[in-house]
């Protein structure tokens, strides 16, 4: 058996399911007592959510509502990037959470440089915002696995492409 196997590390987001997960974050606060007369909503702008709220504390619930969303509906929360709290019209609060698709130039080193010090024959190269792996043997690209899934990345990686 000469021929390689391989997979690639990606970092992606289904939008669909954070669309049912705002959804159904809306559908919470419209029958939860504390945000009765509220003017908190959650909404997908491209490749943003844009939260706004009342003030800080709300927004802080709000944020615990649609993140326990998130994770139900398995979106990886990692990959959440939020801006600071600004201010918005008519006395709220806005907060935007840019959703990081692909892996960057910076964790694509990290996941190569525990790739070359796992000491595990495989190859890695950087392909656009993913990194492949091949080698001969199954059992080493199992082993990347798991170091990969060990490591202490900014953002969440799935392994896709397994062949």
């Amino acid at each position: 058996m000469s021929k390689d196997s391989s997979f690639d590390i990606v970092s992606k987001v289904e939008f669909s399911e954070v669309t049912n997960a705002i959804t159904q974050t809306m559908k919470e606060i419209s029958t939860r007592y504390d945000f009765k007369g509220s003017k908190s909503e959650v909404s997908l702008d491209k490749e943003e959510l844009v939260l706004i709220s009342d003030d800080e504390y709300k927004m802080d619930q709000l944020k615990d509502v649609l993140l326990s969303k998130l994770i139900k509906r398995g979106v990886p929360i990692k990959n959440l990037d939020y801006s600071k709290i600004e201010k918005a019209s008519g006395g709220t609060v806005r907060q935007r959470a840019k959703l990081v698709q692909g892996i960057d130039k910076e964790n694509a080193k990290k996941i190569n440089t525990i790739i070359k010090n796992s000491g595990v024959k495989v190859k890695s190269q950087v392909q656009d915002d993913q990194v492949r792996v091949s080698g001969k043997n199954r059992d080493d690209l199992q082993k990347i696995i798991s170091l990969v899934r060990e490591a202490d990345l900014t953002i969440d990686v799935q392994f896709i492409n397994y062949r």
